[in-house]
């Protein structure tokens, strides 16, 4: 078998042609060519006339053994009727611009999405931006054609990138649990950038929006999508009342110490006990709560508003909860208790988006969840420096992308 031969069937890629080889510095440089006679054109993949020929370029390749490949070809550019004179297509490559192959670039994807972006700069010996560059190029290749067609109920959600207030808002299609859209930014502006990618029929498809009580998003979806159902988080409702008890606990905390601090302590420890579910109160929690009726009278009404509250969104129909949640609404008003009062002002604002949950029983659950994974990108990178890399990585792990490591087959 001749060595060109044996090089061909090692690099297992289809219509390439080995003419030479050459070792360089450590590296192996292998001479190749297209098989197909036709030049074509790389954006279209139309045969074509030829247009001039361009300097000897080298592609990386996978590391055999530890040695160096790269692949050298001087590649010619095309007149493309469609597309003007461009550079022509090669098989081992994207495109005669970039300076890697398919396999090399789908090898790094594949680590990228396993360890962090230093891990794979050093496993891979390429630079920092270079593996950022990568992955958009993989992204963009798996992705499908239009994520943003056919939605109908979306997850809108921040996560922050970076030290400073640094944010990117994701949108989460609920039907496939997968992250469609990111961009730099958690204003209403930036939304409205999503709305105005997602055109005037998507708009019109968009049933239900799940979000946070974020009031740039509320005014956002209030005016691009005035149809649409606005749907407030169950948790973050639900997590308003529980910031109420737990402010009710520190006001009567500093406000017992100036008074008598023996009646401070019999609420010390309380933090927990008042925030948790009465099922999942351990014996002792359940006692110090059940006392908590003569030892605090107010801090005892905090938790009764806490829980009746929770009982109420287990509810089932709508038109009862909301004539709870209104009855609840002018209990916590008249409560005096100042964290409840403001947590009511502002209940009583959305209550129509909170009895939406109701109805729709939808939550951000699948886009906190998705927000979770792409945190857990982020600390693994120890942050990012950029907007963009943070969101090449987000769309390669967190959008369904599902990459399998490069592996060959000598035919015989």
């Amino acid at each position: 078998m001749r060595v060109t031969t044996l090089l061909k069937k090692l690099l297992g890629i289809k219509h390439l042609v080995v003419d030479d080889f050459d070792i360089d510095g450590g590296a192996l440089i292998i001479d190749v060519r297209p098989r197909w006679l036709r030049l074509r054109c790389s954006s279209c993949r139309r045969r074509c006339s030829g247009y001039d020929t361009l300097e000897s370029r080298l592609w990386r390749h996978l590391d055999w053994g530890g040695v160096r490949i790269w692949l050298r070809y001087v590649p010619k550019r095309v007149d493309c009727d469609r597309c003007g004179v461009v550079v022509q297509q090669v098989p081992w490559a994207a495109s005669a611009t970039t300076r890697f192959t398919w396999d090399f670039e789908e090898q790094v994807g594949f680590f990228a999405q396993r360890l962090d972006k230093s891990a794979v700069e050093l496993a891979f010996g390429i630079a920092w931006r270079t593996v950022g560059s990568i992955i958009e190029r993989v992204v963009y290749r798996h992705r499908p054609g239009n994520p943003l067609k056919n939605l109908r109920d979306i997850g809108v959600d921040e996560l922050s990138y970076r030290k400073g207030h640094r944010y990117v808002t994701l949108v989460t299609d609920h039907a496939t649990g997968r992250i469609v859209w990111a961009k730099e930014g958690k204003s209403a502006d930036t939304l409205k950038a999503f709305f105005v990618e997602l055109g005037d029929k998507g708009r019109r498809r968009i049933r239900t929006v799940t979000i946070d009580m974020s009031q740039a998003y509320i005014s956002a979806v209030r005016a691009d999508l005035p149809a649409a159902q606005i749907i407030f988080d169950r948790f973050h409702v639900q997590r308003l009342v529980s910031d109420a008890v737990d402010k009710t606990r520190r006001e009567e905390w500093r406000r017992l110490t100036q008074v008598d601090k023996k009646e401070a302590t019999k609420i010390k420890g309380l933090r927990w006990p008042l925030l948790k579910n009465p099922w999942n109160l351990s014996p002792t929690q359940a006692e110090r709560l059940s006392s908590l009726q003569q030892d605090n009278a107010r801090l005892y009404r905090a938790y009764l508003l806490k829980a009746c509250f929770a009982d109420i969104l287990d509810r089932r129909q709508p038109n009862v909860v909301k004539r709870k949640l209104q009855d609840w609404l002018a209990w916590a008003s008249r409560s005096r208790l100042p964290a409840f009062v403001k947590a009511a002002r502002t209940l009583r604002e959305h209550l129509d988006d909170i009895v939406s949950y109701i109805r729709h029983r939808l939550t951000n659950g699948v886009a906190e969840g998705l927000n979770n994974k792409a945190r857990l990108l982020t600390r693994r990178a120890y942050g990012f420096h950029s907007a963009p890399a943070a969101i090449a990585m987000i769309m390669l792990c967190c959008t369904g992308i599902e990459l399998q490591p490069v592996a060959k087959t000598i035919l015989r």
